[in-house]
């Protein structure tokens, strides 16, 4: 691997790690040109699902977008990035096991749903009033009610989809 300081293209791995729950290598690089240390990260490359989106489109499955949408949920909140990583691996790992080629993103938004409420409940109601399009502050009260009983909302406080056909 070329160093990403000096270009040169003899690197010599100093230490392996796994991360993200086994699903990962971080390794530590040296460079013998410019002796500078570096990281780099390895992975298994799978083929995810396509993500079906409410009006019928078809999008790839984005994990820089999966983590985008969990660091806006838990934006200023003490979760730790090791933590967050993990959860995306956790949706990863059911999005690879549905074997599927397709998934709808409801299902999707469900799963973050699930690993925001595990990591931080205001992150989780933060995304739910977003994702569920919360209208009044009375959907607020309900969603707040709910977790205080220790329950899972009400599939009824979810917005219905419109336009789409049940399988």
């Amino acid at each position: 691997m070329k160093c990403p300081f000096c270009q040169h293209p003899d690197t010599q791995v100093v230490e392996t790690r796994e991360v993200e729950d086994g699903t990962a290598l971080r390794r530590r690089r040296r460079c013998a040109g410019c002796d500078k240390r570096f990281t780099t990260y390895e992975r298994a490359e799978v083929s995810f699902p396509a993500v079906v989106k409410k009006d019928g489109r078809r999008v790839e499955y984005s994990r820089p977008k999966l983590a985008a949408s969990l660091a806006l949920a838990l934006r200023k909140r003490p979760v730790a990035a090791e933590e967050v990583d993990a959860a995306i691996g956790r949706i990863e790992q059911r999005l690879l096991q549905t074997g599927a080629r397709e998934l709808e993103s409801a299902r999707l938004g469900e799963w973050v749903m699930d690993e925001l409420k595990r990591l931080d409940e205001v992150a989780y109601v933060r995304f739910a009033s977003v994702y569920r399009s919360f209208k009044d502050p009375a959907q607020f009260v309900q969603i707040l009610e709910e977790m205080a009983r220790g329950g899972q909302p009400r599939a009824a406080a979810r917005r219905p989809a419109q336009g789409r056909r049940k399988p």
